[in-house]
Parts: C-alpha cells; structure tokens; sequence
C-alpha cells in the first residue's frame, strides 16, 4: 500500500534542472535509498516530497493518515531547549492519546459505559497508541538518546556541537514512530557502533517506510529494499540494495555500451552507402535513408559524471612520524596515554572510536596544532602534511569555488593559477573539472554549495599542493558515493601516508593498511582492514572471557590455579624448565598417570605450538602488508576478497593454538609415572 507517490516533478533553480518528470512511489514499511553525486538533487527532492519545497510541475499525494517527518542535514533546534525536552516532542501525539484516552475511560467509567459513541472513541484511541508504539514508550527517549551517544540530557542544545544537535533531531524523529521517515545523511557525525545500531533500528524497530540519502554503502546494504538514482534530473529504479544496485547498474552501462557500439557501426555502414551515391528512386531506398538520417541524428548515451581525483606525494625521509609514549588531558579527561606509533612508507591507517575519545585530537597532535601533555610527536625533515578537517573550516564562503581552490581572492576573474601533478602542470580550470566543476560552477560562491560540493572543493584545495603524509578527519561526511570511489582509489595507489579518522566501514574496508582503536582500555593499533580489526577484536574479548571463565574455576580449585597460571611460561621457556616442571607434576597425587602415547604426545606439542604461533603470525604479517590493500577496480575487489580469507584463517590459526596450548596444559597437568598394564612401558 503506497505511503507517499509523486508523480512528473519537476523542479530547476535557474538554468540548472534538478527534476525532470521524476515519479515515484514509497509503500508501507520499505526501506529506500537515494543515490546520486553531489549537487544532482538529492536533498531539493526530499524537501519536495517532505512538504517542505514546492515542485515547479507534479503532484504529491500522501496517504490520508500518514505522518511523514524530515530529518533534514541541518536541522533547526530551540537552541535553550535540552536534549529530553525536545526529543519529548516526538511523543507528542503518544501523549495527547494517552492522556485523552484516560480521560474517555474515566468518562465511561462514570457514565456505566453505556456512551457509544465514547466507546467508539477509546476502541480507535487504544488503535492509536498501539500504532505509535504501544504502552510502554514513555522510557524510549532517554533509551534511544543514549544509544545514539547523547549523554547530557539536561543542557542546552545551543551550546552542543552541530553533530550532537543531529544526534538529538534523528532521535526525536525515531521515537515519533512516523509513517514514513525521510532521512537525509542521517549517518554523518555517527561512530561506527552507533551505525550498526541504527541499520538494526530501522530494519527491526521502525515499522514505518524509510526514504533516505546516505553514503554509507553498507547501510544500503543492510537496508534497503530498493535504490533511486538521481541522474541530470531524471529518476532511476533498482530493485534490491546496494550491490544488487551495482550489479544492475554495470549491466546497465554495458547494454548502453554495447547499443552505442552498434549504432556507430550502423551509422557508418549507412554513411559509406550513401557516398556511394545511393538513389532514392524507390520506395525502399527511401525509407533506407530516412532511417541513416534519423540513427545518425541520435545523440548518444551521455556518460555519467565521473570525479578523477589525482595527487602527488613529495620524496619522504626516513623518519616519516612517530609517537613516543604521547598522552593527552583535555578538559579534565585522558584521552590520549602512552601511545607509541611508528609509520612507515604506504602505511594507511583508519582511526575508529566513540565520538569525544580524543580522534580529531590526535590529528592535531600529529598537525602540531595541538601540543601533547605527555611524550613527543616527531616530525620527519621530510614529512609534508595535508590536513583535511571534516568542519572544512579552511574554505571561505564568499570566494567562489576557483578562488578558493587558487588561494587567492579574484583569480577566477582572471582564470590564473595552475597546478603541479605529477611533473606536469594543468589549467586550474582543467583541474577543476575533474572534481565535476564546469567553468559555471567554478564562478559559484562557496556559500551557496552543498555540503558534499563543499567538500569537493576542499578535497581540490587539499590535493593540489602536494604532500606526503594525509590526515583525513572524516572525509567521507557529505561526499557522494561516486566520489567516496574515486577518493578510495586514489589512496589504494597513494605513494604517501595517510592517518583516516572516519565512521565508513566500507571505505575503510578498501584504503586501510592497519586499524587505530580509540578503546576503554586505551588506544590499540590492529593489522588489516575494518573487518579483520572486528575480527581480532572479537577473538581478543572471547579470549579475556575466557580467561574470566578459568580464573573463576581456579578460585574455586587453587592448585589448577598455580598449574594454569605457570603454564604459559612453561610453554614459552626452555626444555629445562619444561623438564622441572615434569618433575613437580610427576609429585602430583590422585591424577590418572600418562600413558604411553599421551607421554609421546606431550612431549611434540610445545614444538606444534610453536609451529602455530608461527603460522598465526605470518597470516598477521600478510594481514598488516600495505601491499594487500592496492589497486583499484576489480583488483581492488579481489584483494578484498583476499584480506577476509586471511581474517578467516588467521582466526582459525589462532584457535588452533589456544586449542593446542589448552591440550599441553591439560597434560602437563598429569603425572608422567608410569602407565601400569599391559603394554606399558618405563619412562
């Protein structure tokens, strides 16, 4: 059943057409992603179809009793109202139904219940409540702030950041329970955890139909029943989610190709007939050439915008950066305390965290805009930074897009300025036309972009001035999913370093070489790509629980305590102290003594442990190769495909070892007297 269907929008600001007969239809329940570079119209539709902009041409219908709500990038908050106070307005209807259905049951009460027509009124009133949410929703909004990180609930949210603010507006949306949710980046300021917990949200929680424009490829993954493009104003549909858009879309762009390819080849085939001096003196002969004319009339498939991002890296030193022993105290908190980093030539390093765990600090430490309280941040001679921060505070919003990226207020008027790439020097109008700028746009004031055109032009200005060491604050915030690629295939073949703070697993996924973890227990650095960093991450909490477990069982049997707790060490040390520790275990009373093939067992497992160890530590080197996570396109892919099969026997080798480690306990453990009965033997 349809919740909201648009039919022939259209909608253009100038000579710029942003619709162009766009149709379409959002049914009850389904999820929904919209696509599309920056600029192409993304956020103007949802305004449209929100209510909140109207169209030049079309129609809108909503389904009677629908509630549509917009969470817009930006939103507009009561700057002396608190977190609880407004996220409260999202129950404002819930409260208004629970109140008055109390008051017609108090009345009915009163009255015998022989009212019909209040009967009626708390039969759809009870209807009501079930619909936004039930009963029980009076504890949703401190549960639902505190899973999206809002923690001060009592201040005001003038004084908050911009990304707290969002935080607290897709709350308040969230509890509102809406017919249809209309989401625009509602993943931007986000911490990876966070995210997850919100796919889970709208695909398990929120009833409703969900509309949004997101990067995030994997929460169009894990989402979405369908995809839009929005492409030159004109719409398009694809069934499933986000691979299965991709999928559909290179089978797309193949068709057209291979369309193209024979009509150029009909094309010429008709135009060297009718040099020959083809006659039209029969009614066939006619009909020929007015069909060439027509073909060769067509204009062809127009190639879909495409950012090519290109950058060059300075000669770096040896020294490139070091950490050494570097803590930080902002504000009364440790951040930062006693990390030691050492990067080296085509290290890619994602940085991950709860929001406020110090990331974008550490970027400034590295910068040096920010002194350490403890330890140094050493600085190659060589090293030559680029700083990328995710408020993209270096743009000037009065200057247009040319002047901003030249650095100088009115080059655009005199079309100065070039750039040096890679020993060869480039128009700067050329340049930025590879960031999707046509010469109109260049003359565009900053002010008046979008966010992710905003964050191109930062991302031009960055790029140009060449540099060996990236620190990328959140880079993929606002950027759409076409430039996201380009930006991941730059940094795959990236000569330099680069240190990434971001929230986007995906990209991650792709560029990093190495994770940084902003964890409770400090920060922790792990080899490979987002997912191997979950997956070692998961293994290393299943071992401290494990460990949890057995040193619970010891407190209750303190002499496997003592064996448990000198087992590593033994394991670790030489045959001498293995052959000591035989003889205390030898004394042990009431075990069941060795038998003859155990003793020939236990004596090979230290050197299969070891053996591996050995294993599980070459996989971890492979894992932590900059090597691993090069290339681009279809090599990319496949060596993703390779980092998750290293995670995947990486993790088994690790279990392999702890599975050998707990046999050699378990027999060390024993008596190595000698085993009575038949077929025994003298040790």
């Amino acid at each position: 059943m349809p919740v909201l269907s648009a039919r022939n929008l259209a909608k253009a600001y100038g000579p710029q057409t942003l619709l162009a007969n766009v149709s379409l239809t959002v049914r009850t329940g389904e999820k929904v992603g919209l696509l599309g570079i920056n600029g192409a119209g993304k956020s103007t539709l949802l305004r449209v179809l929100a209510g909140l902009e109207p169209a030049d041409e079309g129609v809108i219908d909503r389904r009677r009793d629908a509630r549509v709500l917009y969470l817009p990038q930006e939103p507009e908050l009561d700057g002396s109202a608190t977190p609880r106070a407004i996220v409260e307005q999202g129950l404002a209807e819930w409260h208004a139904a629970v109140a008055r259905h109390a008051e017609v049951t108090r009345a009915l009460e009163a009255g015998g219940g022989r009212d019909a027509a209040l009967v009626t009124e708390q039969a759809h009133l009870a209807e009501a409540i079930d619909r936004l949410g039930g009963w029980t929703r009076g504890h949703v909004v401190e549960d639902i702030l505190a899973k999206l990180g809002v923690r001060e609930l009592d201040r005001a949210v003038g004084s908050m950041s911009g990304g707290e603010r969002r935080r607290v507006a897709l709350a308040r949306l969230l509890v509102a329970q809406p017919t249809l949710a209309i989401l625009d980046e509602p993943t931007n300021h986000l911490d990876t955890e966070t995210i997850e917990w919100l796919e889970r949200y709208l695909v398990d929680e929120l009833e409703g139909a969900v509309l949004l424009v997101t990067h995030d490829r994997y929460v169009l993954d894990a989402i979405c029943d369908r995809i839009f493009e929005l492409d030159a104003g004109v719409l398009t549909e694809f069934e499933g989610n986000y691979s299965d858009y991709v999928e559909q879309k290179a089978e797309m762009l193949a068709h057209a190709e291979r369309a193209e390819a024979n009509r150029m080849n009909f094309v010429r085939r008709e135009q060297a007939w009718l040099r020959r001096g083809a006659k039209a003196r029969s009614t066939k002969q006619k009909a020929r050439i007015q069909r060439a004319e027509a073909v060769i009339g067509m204009e062809a498939p127009r190639e879909q915008a495409r950012v090519t991002l290109d950058a060059s890296a300075t000669r770096m030193g040896k020294t490139i950066l070091e950490l050494r022993d570097v803590g930080l105290d902002l504000g009364g908190r440790t951040l930062v305390d006693g990390l030691t980093l050492h990067m080296v030539a085509g290290d890619r390093i994602g940085i991950v965290g709860r929001n406020g765990t110090g990331k974008t600090s550490l970027l400034e430490i590295v910068s040096g805009e920010l002194a350490p309280t403890r330890g140094q941040a050493v600085r190659g001679v060589q090293t030559k930074i680029a700083y990328f921060d995710q408020s993209r505070a270096e743009l000037i919003d009065d200057w247009t897009v040319f002047d901003n990226v030249a650095e100088r207020e009115g080059a655009e008027r005199t079309g100065a300025g070039a750039v040096e790439l890679g020993g060869r020097t480039m128009e700067m109008r050329t340049y930025l036309e590879q960031f999707l700028f046509e010469v109109s746009k260049q003359r565009q004031k900053v002010g008046s972009l979008s966010g992710g055109e905003r964050a191109r032009v930062a991302l031009a200005k960055l790029l140009k001035g060449g540099s060996n060491l990236l620190l990328l604050d959140e880079p993929t915030n606002d950027l759409d999913v076409a430039t996201l690629s380009a930006l991941e295939e730059m940094l795959e073949t990236w000569p330099g370093c680069a240190l990434v703070v971001s929230h986007d697993r995906y990209f991650l996924n792709r560029v990093a070489t190495s994770i940084l973890a902003f964890e409770e227990g400090g920060v922790v650095r792990y080899p490979g790509n987002y997912d191997t960093y979950r997956a070692l991450k998961l293994q290393s909490e299943a071992d401290a629980l494990s460990a949890a477990s057995s040193t619970d069982a010891g407190s209750r049997n303190p002499s496997a305590t003592a064996k448990a707790s000198n087992a590593p060490n033994v394991a670790a040390g030489s045959r001498t102290e293995r052959a000591n520790a035989n003889a205390d275990a030898n004394e042990t009373t009431g075990s069941k003594p060795l038998t003859f093939a155990e003793r020939l067992e236990l004596d090979g497992l230290l050197d299969k442990v070891t053996a591996a160890e050995s294993i599980a530590g070459a996989l971890e080197a492979r894992l932590a190769d900059p090597a691993l996570y090069s290339g681009s396109g279809v090599a990319s892919a496949v060596r993703a495909e390779d980092a998750r099969a290293l995670t995947i026997e990486l993790a088994a080798a690790r279990a392999e070892v702890a599975r050998l480690t707990a046999r050699w306990e378990e027999l060390e453990s024993r008596p190595r007297g000698l085993a009575r009965g038949a077929g025994g033997a003298g040790a």
